[in-house]
């Protein structure tokens, strides 16, 4: 296949721009002026005129909860309730269509951006439903509300007591309101009915040829904290691939509670083929801030100090043990506090055992950090820090009703990029639409979807475009072990390209989130055309 005529960004910084790029199988066999192409061409390779439309590196994104994304297609997407009214009525149109008894799930609602201002509880939801259980998440995927029946099923009631790492909250009179914290809603979880086989495959699939529609050509899937996922989602990324129906390139992330099996096992991180490999053991220092389980220094303005998940001494001792066997480990860390901790772990085990994983740890979020952390952090070899910029406009309610004049602690993605940390960006999907456009626009403005706050967030530290590029691209290609393979337009690369109907370099930054894809290549072949 030969591509003429466009204005390829290429990211990669020996040859920066090119015009055409040739390509045989699966691979980038050449990349340069039209002129230089074209005296390669045959006539028996397809051509396609670019139209002088940018190109780029297919998007890569290092943070995404796929195969829970997937299997909930079927749930109700609470992202775009403005109001506690509004989310209502999404919810009782479900109930509607539902058969009695079965379950109705919903995600994505963000009560710090209401008028109301206010949580639902499951009297709330026993209105609208008094015959199916129902379960509706936060945004952030650490808080959720059950209504009666579904309480009832998990066995939740006034004297059930607080699981390890999560909470059950109950009103002045000891009685359950429904809300859960963190790992209390894997009680709920564990007595959901779990999808048959074809109809996980069959989502996926279709998850799949979503993301090409929105350039994203590779992902790492990563698990959330306790369940049945890990189990499930990497057999069924196995039967995919076995279908010859992968086409995306995935980092399977394991559970970080099952190290020892995976250690027992002889997994590392990195194994696989071109399509599928075992990524990092996923640890947990804490919770969130929207839902006040994030661990802080001070406490917020409206809640205590948050809470410790995983120990740290237990995380520092699963990173010596999966350092041994070659397991790159990511933890999640938001709060201050929790950033301020996993810093310092990191910089003990590095005095014992400098850290020379072959594909570097990671930090997951960094959403809160005091500058001299951040410091000590730029300081660490072999760590990435990973950020998502499309919850910005998601948390900035959240934030500055929780910490305040502390808000200017929250997402320093350009502190973090200057202090020469390799910074990934990524979506946290389902928590934020899966969109990259989303993510870039959110990075370089600092404002939400409707264009407030009008001078931005903090907009000292926003991202140039090119910044952000790198961070969906080479940067998380690099930091996979992959920067040979993947991440920019270059011969011997996997042909990985997407097209775009405008150019984000030069356009208004305010109309980057309206980009659409004009077409998708994958592996070379092209699965996405507009």
């Amino acid at each position: 296949m030969l591509l003429l005529n466009g204005k390829i960004h290429t990211q990669d910084k020996n040859q920066p721009f090119a015009q055409a790029v040739l390509i045989s199988g699966n691979k980038i066999l050449a990349v340069g002026s039209n002129k230089e192409i074209q005296r390669l061409y045959s006539k028996n390779q397809k051509t396609i005129d670019l139209c002088g439309r940018l190109v780029l590196p297919g998007f890569i994104d290092s943070h995404f909860h796929f195969y829970e994304w997937a299997v909930n297609f079927d749930s109700v997407d609470l992202s775009k309730s403005i109001s506690f009214e509004n989310m209502m009525e999404d919810l009782k149109l479900k109930v509607l269509e539902t058969n009695k008894n079965d379950w109705i799930l919903g995600y994505g609602f963000n009560e710090s951006d209401w008028a109301e201002k206010r949580m639902p509880t499951r009297h709330d939801l026993d209105i609208i439903s008094p015959d199916n259980p129902v379960c509706i998440w936060r945004c952030d995927l650490h808080i959720g509300v059950a209504n009666s029946n579904a309480l009832k099923l998990a066995a939740i009631d006034s004297k059930t007591m607080d699981p390890d790492q999560g909470r059950i909250e109950k009103d002045i009179f000891g009685k359950t309101t429904g809300v859960l914290r963190d790992l209390a809603l894997n009680l709920i979880k564990d007595v959901l009915p779990v999808p048959e086989n074809e109809k996980i495959l069959f989502n996926m699939e279709s998850g799949i040829s979503l993301l090409h529609k929105i350039g994203i050509t590779s992902i790492h899937d990563i698990r959330l904290m306790g369940g049945l996922d890990g189990q499930q989602s990497l057999n069924a990324w196995q039967r995919l691939n076995e279908k010859n129906k992968l086409n995306i390139r995935c980092h399977v992330a394991l559970p970080g509670e099952n190290i020892d099996k995976a250690v027992d096992l002889g997994l590392r991180t990195g194994f696989g083929d071109e399509k599928l490999k075992i990524g990092y053991l996923k640890f947990f220092a804490e919770g969130g801030m929207g839902a006040r389980t994030a661990w802080m220094i001070e406490k917020y303005i409206d809640d205590e100090y948050g809470m410790p998940l995983t120990p740290v001494h237990d995380i520092e001792n699963a990173v010596l043990k999966a350092e041994e066997v070659g397991l790159s480990v990511m933890v999640h860390a938001i709060g201050d506090r929790a950033n301020k901790e996993i810093v310092s772990m990191f910089e003990k085990i590095d005095k014992i055992n400098p850290l020379r994983p072959k594909i570097p740890h990671r930090i997951e979020h960094v959403q809160m950090i005091r500058p001299d952390d951040l410091k000590r952090l730029s300081k660490l070899k072999n760590l990435v820090v990973s950020c998502q910029p499309n919850n910005i406009g998601l948390d900035i309610s959240m934030i500055e009703t929780s910490v305040g004049e502390k808000s200017k602690y929250t997402y320093m993605l350009k502190t973090i990029s200057d202090n020469g940390l390799p910074l990934i960006l990524n979506s946290d999907a389902p928590v934020c639409d899966p969109n990259p456009f989303i993510g870039i626009y959110s990075a370089v403005t600092r404002k939400r979807l409707d264009k407030t706050p009008e001078h931005g967030w903090y907009i000292d530290q926003a991202l140039s475009v090119d910044q952000a590029v790198k961070g969906y691209t080479i940067i998380p290609a690099i930091a996979q072990g992959m920067g040979k393979t993947l991440g920019s337009i270059t011969k011997g690369k996997y042909a990985d390209i997407i097209v775009l109907d405008q150019d984000i370099y030069s356009i208004d930054i305010e109309n980057i989130v309206d980009t659409k894809i004009e077409m998708t290549l994958f592996d070379g072949k092209i699965v996405y055309k507009k």
